[in-house]
């Protein structure tokens, strides 16, 4: 088959020439298959940039097997750490935060509950892309990682300095809560009184409030200065 599209190319290249004589067989070969990954398979890389992919994986469903369902969560397990870390220092141009990475990869791995399949078949193929049946596990991954990339920019600071200046619902709750912008009344307290510029992006009325100059300060303090 080889030879024959080497001499197809080189008859064509000379236009003098008589047109070839095609063998039958040629014409009735089966067409080959380029089975490579595309740009827009769904495989790991896709899922750390959020792109938009296809799932192309051609992969044939077998029997439920408790082993394949364990080694396709181990697969994606193994994986999490070094995700988790790169959606938090990618936001955060290459500054950790240990709280949050840590956050991501309990929830990483509790999405990855999806991602066994049932043990029916891989959950990616020899070539690095996903399976047609691991849409779900793909899209629960994708979420975390967007999560924790929403947190990164938008509570990170806040939170780091609401565990600085002790303030209540620091850790876990905070990152949720201050990417919702749920805070409790005493937390959203702190947070204004304390960390008016790190919560500047979820307190946006923490920013725009002047501190208390030491003058004002003094006087609140002092006997009989409450105001009437």
């Amino acid at each position: 088959m080889k030879a024959i599209l080497v001499s197809l190319f080189l008859l064509g290249s000379a236009p003098d020439s008589p047109a070839p004589v095609i063998p039958p067989e040629a014409l009735a070969a089966p067409p080959v298959a380029d089975e490579s990954p595309t740009a827009w398979s769904c495989t790991v890389d896709t899922l750390r940039a959020g792109k938009e992919c296809v799932f192309e994986a051609d992969l044939s469903a077998g029997a439920p097997s408790d082993s394949q369902d364990a080694s396709n969560k181990k697969l994606l397990q193994d994986v999490g750490r070094a995700l988790c870390s790169e959606a938090v220092g990618n936001i955060r141009e290459g500054r950790p935060d240990a709280t949050l990475t840590a956050l991501c990869e309990r929830r990483y791995i509790t999405a990855v509950d999806q991602c066994g399949l049932d043990g029916t078949s891989f959950v990616v193929d020899s070539k690095g892309r996903f399976a047609p049946a691991a849409r779900a596990c793909y899209r629960a991954l994708a979420n975390v990682l967007q999560e924790v990339q929403f947190m990164a920019t938008v509570a990170s600071p806040c939170c780091e300095c609401a565990a600085r200046a002790n303030c209540p619902g620091t850790a876990d709750r905070c990152y949720a809560e201050v990417a919702q912008q749920a805070t409790a009344p005493q937390t959203q307290a702190c947070l204004s009184d304390r960390c008016a510029a790190a919560c500047a992006v979820v307190l946006p009325g923490a920013a725009s409030r002047p501190s208390p100059t030491v003058q004002q300060r003094t006087r609140s303090s002092s006997p009989g200065s409450a105001s009437l």
